[in-house]
């Protein structure tokens, strides 16, 4: 065969190949926290959040305060606290937290609390009563502009990805979020990370769009 040939459809071939290792997506679970109001973390705490380590995503960090949630029929202690502080506090959960703590509580994405169940937390030196603010985090994809334009996608678009894994699984429904701020990764709760056999190095590709009948690998 001709060398040049060769060489072309090598390059070609390494060139598909670098694509597909690109638009592998890893997964992270996202375990229940809190981000709470300055004028709770006062409340709580006495004063500000402290840092402990950051976190995955740019400017977002664990903090050194835990607090316990407080629901009708059940409580959760322990439960990780994420900075910087937010204009409003909110609380995240899964369903299986929801139902330990007697609270129905709807799938949202960050930031939409409107309407949501209210839930009581406490520290050991302090109490706040939150009228709303408790969610099921909604699946999403974090993502750079330049990721975006890469996989041909735009903030608020819902896609289906495939997830490898001892127990590979299709998510419907997925919301991309797109910011200079972030990095790749897709964010899923406890209740799907063990539904699905999650470990460290599990990886997702986008592989349809929702609105097709079928979203198939």
């Amino acid at each position: 065969m001709d060398e040049k040939l060769v060489e072309l459809i090598m390059g070609e071939l390494k060139k598909k190949l670098g694509e597909e290792v690109k638009s592998t997506i890893p997964v992270e679970l996202s375990a229940k926290h809190v981000h709470l109001s300055e004028a709770d973390s006062l409340a709580l705490f006495g004063g500000p959040l402290t840092y402990k380590r950051e976190l995955s995503q740019p400017g977002q960090y664990l903090c050194d305060q835990r607090v316990r949630l407080i629901g009708p029929k059940g409580v959760i202690d322990n439960v990780a606290v994420l900075g910087p502080a937010r204009s409003e506090s909110q609380v995240e959960v899964s369903i299986s937290d929801s139902r330990a703590l007697g609270l129905k509580v709807p799938i949202r994405q960050s930031g939409d609390i409107a309407g949501t169940p209210g839930i009581v937390l406490a520290s050991s030196t302090g109490i706040v009563g939150l009228e709303q603010g408790v969610i099921v985090a909604g699946r999403h994809i974090h993502m750079s502009p330049a990721d975006a334009e890469r996989l041909h996608l735009k903030d608020k678009d819902l896609v289906c990805v495939n997830m490898t894994g001892t127990r590979p699984v299709v998510f419907r429904d997925v919301l991309i979020r797109v910011s200079s701020d972030f990095n790749l990764a897709m964010h899923i709760d406890f209740d799907e990370g063990n539904g699905s056999g999650w470990t460290p190095a599990s990886e997702c590709t986008i592989v349809k769009q929702p609105q097709e009948e079928f979203c198939g690998a």
